[in-house]
């Protein structure tokens, strides 16, 4: 009987995320990772479909959802996390590191709601913990960088490398949030390409290289190592930083960077209601140039 898991994604063309759905064929136990709630920054709208294709594709091959599990606090998109808990009774996992993540933010934003502590999420994943999904072997992978918090799942022969890595003829992630440092996404990219050649890759976006017509999200480790256009081999970890230093200064910030930070640092839920019954998510307004005086 295989022990490899059965891997479905689900991408999500107006964030470029890809979710997935990862089930153990002898019990039919499964997880999802990183989903996505559908969510309209021009009038505020929240929407479900997103996970909700998740949990039918889940239904109809008669999967037990177990875990939803988060790599990391995502700026791009909001979690879909508690829509799927409520629905299958599953638990929310993510790295222990984001009470760091928490407190960085939590002044960004007044959130006076918010502990720092994690008790937000279900579990906090310690690096090299273990567990299983049915009858498949898991373990985190502490991969910082991108943020001080993310984390990698590999399950078996697959990885599920969040925002570390994008395919090889894209590169790799910023790593200019705050929290965030190339040098130690060097290194915990070098830590996934000590993994066995053969090991399975998922990433998390993905945007079609210059050239590619068609998205993918799939790789392996070797694929990784002789061909990741910022990290192949031969370069070195200062070559790395220069590099990416350079381009994440030219970057501009996520489209949903603000609502998803505020969401998903709260295990995917929005903040509390106002007096009239509300949730509302803020702008921190940061004046420049002449703007100071007026602001």
């Amino acid at each position: 009987m295989t022990r490899q898991p059965i891997v479905r994604a689900f991408f999500d063309e107006l964030t470029n995320t890809v979710s997935y759905l990862v089930a153990d064929p002898a019990t039919k136990k499964a997880a999802v990772i990183d989903p996505v709630l559908d969510f309209d920054p021009n009038d505020g709208t929240v929407d479900t479909h997103s996970v909700e294709a998740i949990l039918h594709a889940a239904n109809e091959a008669e999967y037990s959802i177990e875990w939803v599990l988060e790599t990391h606090a995502h700026a791009d998109h909001l979690s879909g996390a508690p829509f799927g808990k409520a629905r299958t009774g599953a638990r929310i996992g993510i790295g222990e590191h984001i009470k760091d993540v928490q407190r960085i933010f939590r002044p960004v934003f007044n959130a006076t709601d918010l502990a720092t502590d994690g008790s937000d999420f279900d579990h906090l994943f310690r690096d090299g913990e273990r567990f299983v999904i049915g009858t498949l072997a898991a373990e985190v992978l502490y991969t910082p960088g991108h943020t001080p918090a993310d984390i990698s799942y590999r399950i078996e022969d697959a990885v599920f490398v969040g925002d570390t890595l994008f395919m090889p003829d894209y590169g790799t992630a910023r790593a200019d949030f705050p929290g965030g440092d190339a040098h130690q996404l060097y290194r915990s990219i070098k830590r996934l390409q000590a993994l066995p050649p053969e090991t399975r890759l998922f990433m998390c976006h993905d945007y079609k290289a210059p050239g590619r017509d068609q998205y993918a999200w799939e790789t392996t480790v070797s694929e990784q190592c002789e061909k990741n256009i910022h990290v192949k081999k031969g370069v070195t970890e200062d070559e790395f930083v220069a590099m990416r230093s350079k381009r994440d200064a030219t970057l501009s910030a996520p489209r949903l960077l603000l609502p998803s930070i505020q969401v998903n640092i709260r295990a995917g839920k929005f903040p509390p209601k106002e007096n009239n019954g509300v949730r509302y998510l803020l702008i921190p307004v940061r004046p420049k140039g002449g703007a100071e005086a007026y602001v």
